[in-house]
């Protein structure tokens, strides 16, 4: 049975608001602005990084947030240990969002024993996998969501130019009980309709809405033909 509020996020568009170290708009009161503004614009859900961040967003919209907070730059770091996920439960996440690679993790546990205490205290795990096994471990694993969020960069599968509809394909083949979120690479309002016409339970979309630095670079790169 599906939680209501991963129902709340069937069929629709969630946007992630992040920004990088170092960037202007790393600031927790800019990001709560960008998700108001991507809610006003019809995002039914909203991803955001880092328990500052989490906790403004939160405090101003209504709809689901799924909340992650990454810790270092290589091997497993989006929301990487049970204490990661604990805080941003704490933060005020509705959904969680692990790594879920099968690469070891720094605290020691596994997935699945992450997964387990953390449905025992009453969170939802979204699963952000990078390649087919990785998404069977997760379910196995009993994870809310699975999702491709991580697809080309654990070095498993090729990186696309856009989404993997290969990865999002097999996925859903495989595993028709548990949404399956389409996140990566989604650059355009036809990657995002192609998404979900393949059966994704919705799609998460960052840099193309929330990433001005990312997206001027597009246009300044065209004009330099």
């Amino acid at each position: 049975m599906v939680h209501p509020l991963i129902e709340q996020l069937k069929g629709g568009l969630v946007v992630s608001c992040q920004a990088y170290p170092g960037e202007p708009l790393r600031h927790p009161e800019t990001m709560a602005q960008m998700a108001q503004a991507a809610v006003i614009g019809g995002a039914v859900g909203i991803r955001c990084q880092g328990l500052a961040d989490i906790s403004a967003i939160k405090g101003q919209v209504e709809v689901p947030v799924i909340g992650i907070w990454k810790d270092g730059h290589e091997g497993v770091f989006i929301t990487p240990t049970l204490r990661h996920a604990r805080c941003c439960m704490a933060a005020g996440a509705d959904i969680i969002a692990l790594d879920a690679t099968r690469r070891p993790r720094p605290d020691g546990l596994t997935y699945a024993q992450t997964v387990e205490a953390l449905h025992a205290e009453g969170a939802l795990v979204m699963a952000d996998c990078g390649s087919f096994e990785d998404a069977k471990m997760a379910v196995d694993a009993g994870s809310d969501i699975i999702s491709t969020t991580l697809a080309g960069y654990t070095g498993e599968r090729e990186k696309t130019h856009g989404p993997d509809f290969e990865l999002l394909g097999q996925m859903i083949d495989a595993f028709p009980d548990v949404p399956v979120l389409c996140e990566g690479r989604i650059h355009t309002p036809d990657d995002l309709a192609q998404v979900m016409q393949m059966g994704a339970w919705c799609a998460v979309v960052g840099t193309a809405i929330t990433h001005p630095t990312t997206i001027t670079t597009w246009f300044a790169d065209r004009l330099r033909g």
